[in-house]
């Protein structure tokens, strides 16, 4: 590297949070085309079903899935916000159901013309590594390509599973943008357990 080059870097790179937010990095993901599905061997009892109108399931499913990564964006919503997005005809949300209760979500959003966004895609604690993560995935492959579709996209961030980015990149998807997201923290606000995420550190605001 010249030193125009180490120059032109910013090598002290830290910014101080003002207290009670959390930040994460964001990297943003897109596939062009479909690519070959693995297959996977999936017990007959497991089921994908349509939970859009189910706005108490819906909030259920979405706790139990994302609430040890911190997923606040639909915790801290309002009914009517929420239901003007799961009421729309070209938003999809699915529950995997196992057979005894709902283990995984999955939410397209078709509400771009020619381009669909995995909005959400998980699994409950304790059913990571049976296959039902690939399931999913390959469904929702299959959901957004049976359209006239360009461009099918998701963004993944540090505050989730360390596994995520690595399993969005096997499945086909691309990077193509960074950015940092900084949000109140919501365990702050009541809308999560404080004891949600212990990855994250929670840091209450000074006094």
């Amino acid at each position: 590297m010249t030193s125009a080059s180490a120059a032109a870097l910013n090598l002290n790179g830290y910014t101080d949070l003002p207290p009670g937010k959390i930040a994460t990095v964001v990297t943003y993901l897109e596939m062009r085309e479909p690519p070959d599905l693995p297959s996977i061997q999936r017990p007959e009892s497991w089921t994908l079903q349509r939970i859009d109108h189910d706005r108490p399931r819906y909030r259920s499913l979405f706790r139990a899935v994302g609430e040890p990564w911190l997923w606040f964006s639909r915790a801290v919503m309002t009914d009517d916000k929420l239901a003007a997005i799961l009421d729309d005809p070209k938003v999809e949300a699915y529950a995997l159901h196992d057979g005894t209760g709902d283990v995984g979500l999955l939410e397209l959003d078709f509400r771009t013309e020619n381009e669909v966004e995995l909005a959400f895609l998980g699994l409950v604690p304790g059913f990571i590594g049976q296959g039902a993560g690939r399931f999913l995935m390959n469904e929702a492959i299959r959901h957004a390509f049976a359209r006239p579709t360009q461009r099918f996209y998701v963004h993944t961030c540090t505050l989730d599973s360390a596994s995520a980015l690595a399993f969005y990149i096997r499945s086909g998807f691309t990077p193509y943008r960074r950015a940092i997201e900084v949000a109140d923290d919501p365990r702050l606000h009541g809308f999560l357990p404080r004891e949600a995420a212990p990855h994250v550190p929670l840091l209450p605001p000074a006094a």
